[in-house]
């Protein structure tokens, strides 16, 4: 993969520039604020070799409250197929949601006191590369708790759910049946359900997977 990095800690920087280069990715930029972050992007993409995903952390310079995740949204604003990897201390809510609002495909959020191990942060950029939604299940919970509509949520059953935040945290079919211990006709079973019953537009199941998510974790 060809990697960007926005983090403003040098310490952590230079550690995943290293790790990155030893799982034999290509970290093309590293800079510490999100203005040199898009200026990096728009650079890749006029030469036509974008990268495959940023790794932004959210609190930067100057202001260190949401630069990050302002700095997401503009990317994906120009570039709406460029994968974003939002990793933070922090969940902020009111910018991931809108985030997540448009085209939640090659997005993710991770925070970075819950990534045990390095193959773990590494998958999870190759899932964004390759198109899928990659949260942090904390990172579902504080959005499922700032929703200001629950109603659609709450016609589905208790497994229904459980189906929904295994496919929020990007499990295949097959490994939400292995999961729950269902066939895997029970699970597209209960994905069916929960198209029907979030009221999601006829499409093809992939971006219907990702509508699902996305009103799971915010209902507007």
């Amino acid at each position: 993969m060809r990697i960007a990095i926005a983090e403003d800690s040098a310490i952590l920087r230079d550690g995943l520039i290293a790790l990155l280069h030893r799982r034999g990715h290509d970290v093309v930029a590293a800079v510490d604020n999100g203005t040199e972050l898009l200026a990096v992007a728009g650079e890749q993409a006029d030469a036509g070799t974008p990268c495959d995903v940023a790794v932004i952390d959210i609190r930067m310079p100057p202001t260190f409250t949401d630069e990050g995740l302002r700095t997401a949204l503009e990317l994906r604003g120009r570039y709406p197929e460029h994968g974003v990897l939002l990793f933070s201390q922090y969940v902020e809510t009111r910018f991931a949601t809108e985030l997540l609002r448009g085209d939640a495909r090659a997005i993710g959020y991770l925070l970075k006191d819950r990534v045990a191990d390095v193959s773990e942060f590494v998958d999870a950029l190759e899932r964004i590369a390759a198109g899928q939604t990659v949260l942090d299940p904390e990172v579902i919970s504080q959005l499922l708790r700032s929703s200001p509509d629950r109603a659609a949520l709450d016609r589905l059953t208790p497994r229904e759910r459980e189906v929904l935040e295994l496919m929020a945290l990007g499990r295949t079919n097959s490994a939400i049946a292995k999961s729950l211990y269902l066939s895997a006709g029970a699970v597209e079973k209960n994905i069916s359900s929960i198209f029907g019953k979030l009221d999601l537009p006829s499409d093809d199941a992939a971006h219907r997977r990702v509508l699902a998510v996305v009103r799971y974790l915010q209902q507007a």
